[in-house]
């Protein structure tokens, strides 16, 4: 790895116990994988992440687990994420969501979480079955007291944003412009559109980026090597970027390999920091190296 790039951040990984996702799910997600054995240990020890993360000069990344009857998970994810991460809080960065169907307070639920190290919230709308801006038409929504709690608690909310093929996954609502009045009517929460709008909707999760100083994009589950194809204007936006991998999504490949690709672009080395590790910092303050 390039020896100048120290304290990378990627913000964007799963770790999450195989027994909380459908059969199904794991089966697309363990599909040609050579790491599966890997992932295994990961999920049981949280030391071997970090030591792989050690290996690569990582220095932390983001856990992002939500409930979801499509995946399978249900409210017990939060509960593993904030006791997964216990003693490794300055490294591994825990991203959850209560369950938004089933849950009878959003907000005490979200307050608890975070006093136990939850440090933001992850929104999947295709899996979760929720338009992000469902609240317009809906007082008193649990989006909105999601929302209203994060934004009190200074707590960033990461969306999916793009398609999924998972069965049941509605599509439509990974549509980032549904995220725009998010943006909004909540001016002061921090947002990050994970995939940045992948595969489809590139050009309005940029346009997003570049209206609301709040709004970041991630990189994850985008191959590396098409980024300057895909997002031509991206060193105009960098300042706006996170990078991620989406480990160990389907078809991702392993993190080395995802690290290296992006690092390995023809793109100027400043772009490269401000991407891997000082929007980052911005977004959640200066890791202890």
């Amino acid at each position: 790895m390039n020896q100048s790039l120290k304290g990378i951040t990627d913000i964007h990984i799963h770790v999450q116990p195989w027994d909380q996702l459908r059969p199904e799910v794991k089966e697309i997600v363990c599909r040609g994988r050579k790491d599966a054995v890997f992932i295994e240990g990961v999920i049981a020890d949280p030391h071997l992440l970090i030591s792989e993360m050690d290996r690569l000069g990582v220095q932390r990344v983001g856990l992002m687990n939500f409930a979801s009857s499509v995946i399978g998970s249900g409210e017990e994810i939060n509960d593993w994420t904030v006791n997964y991460i216990r003693g490794y809080e300055s490294r591994l960065v825990a991203f959850g969501c209560p369950d938004l169907q089933n849950c009878r307070d959003i907000g005490r639920r979200i307050r608890d979480l975070a006093d136990r190290g939850l440090r933001g919230l992850k929104i999947h709308p295709p899996h979760q079955g929720m338009a992000p801006n469902a609240y317009l038409e809906e007082p008193g929504h649990p989006l909105a007291v999601l929302y209203e709690t994060a934004q009190h608690l200074k707590l960033p909310v990461a969306f999916h944003t793009g398609t999924s093929s998972f069965p049941g996954a509605r599509s439509r609502l990974g549509h980032p412009m549904l995220i725009d009045d998010v943006a909004i009517d909540f001016p002061e929460l921090t947002i990050l559109l994970a995939h940045s709008g992948r595969p489809l909707w590139y050009d309005e999760a940029v346009f997003l980026a570049r209206r609301h100083s709040h709004l970041y994009l991630d990189l994850s589950s985008i191959p590396a090597r098409r980024i300057p194809e895909i997002l031509p204007r991206l060193e105009m936006i960098a300042d706006k970027v996170l990078y991620g991998s989406d480990w160990p999504g389907p078809g991702v490949p392993s993190l080395q390999e995802c690290l290296t690709d992006f690092i390995e672009l023809d793109i100027p080395l400043e772009v490269k920091t401000k991407i891997l590790i000082e929007n980052g910092n911005r977004l959640l303050g200066e890791p202890f190296i």
